[in-house]
């Protein structure tokens, strides 16, 4: 299944792709995410857990850049998974590009071919849950990617203001579980409203 996401960084385009391309630095910033090994400057292992209601699904695997052009600001990366109790796995091509808006800031657009497999792929039955899922993790990534740029901003302000002290970096955002209720119940709300659209708009059709 493809589907599309994109999320702003409130940084020029430059900035933002040195920031994006740091995985160790971002990592924390993904909900539920840890990263285990840097491989190479292009290969990563780490793992994500993600509960879903009373399914709690923790996926071990690797990444990499396939492709990456940092004077075009954009990239593929390659990643795939299993689950740690072997109920299956996932696969995905993310296409990544980085675009200059007019405010300064930098729009991050991303384009995701995702394959489940096992039983993981019964958990994840219809696109539009799958995406409802994607959508609220990237809504979360970007918030703590956000929170992130600011601390670090509002510590270089403050060593500027002290020059003599030496100031402490700011801490990365620890890791945290998905949350299943919060994300479950926001995905089951957005698939209600997609069934009473389809519901009435078959009626008024009739």
């Amino acid at each position: 299944m493809e589907f599309e996401n994109s999320f702003n960084v409130a940084v020029p385009v430059d900035e933002a792709w040195a920031i994006l391309t740091d995985i160790e630095r971002i990592a924390p910033c993904m909900p539920g995410a840890e990263l285990t090994e840097i491989v190479d400057e292009n290969s990563f292992r780490g793992k994500v857990s993600v509960r879903l209601g009373p399914v709690a699904l923790t996926f071990q695997g690797d990444a990499k850049f396939e492709e990456r052009d940092d004077s075009g600001h954009s990239a593929r990366v390659k990643a795939q998974g299993r689950d740690a109790k072997g109920r299956g796995g996932a696969n995905a091509n993310v296409d990544f590009r980085l675009v200059p808006a007019d405010d300064g800031t930098t729009e991050v657009q991303i384009r995701t071919d995702l394959q489940l497999s096992g039983s993981v792929a019964q958990y994840g039955r219809g696109v539009g849950m799958i995406k409802d899922v994607a959508g609220q993790l990237i809504g979360r990534f970007a918030a703590a990617l956000h929170e992130q740029i600011a601390a670090e901003r509002g510590a270089d302000e403050a060593a500027a203001e002290t020059p003599e002290e030496t100031a402490e970096p700011a801490p990365s955002p620890a890791a945290k579980p998905i949350s299943g209720f919060s994300l479950g119940a926001s995905v089951m709300w957005n698939a209600v409203l997609r069934w009473l659209k389809g519901l009435f708009g078959a009626r008024s059709g009739a």
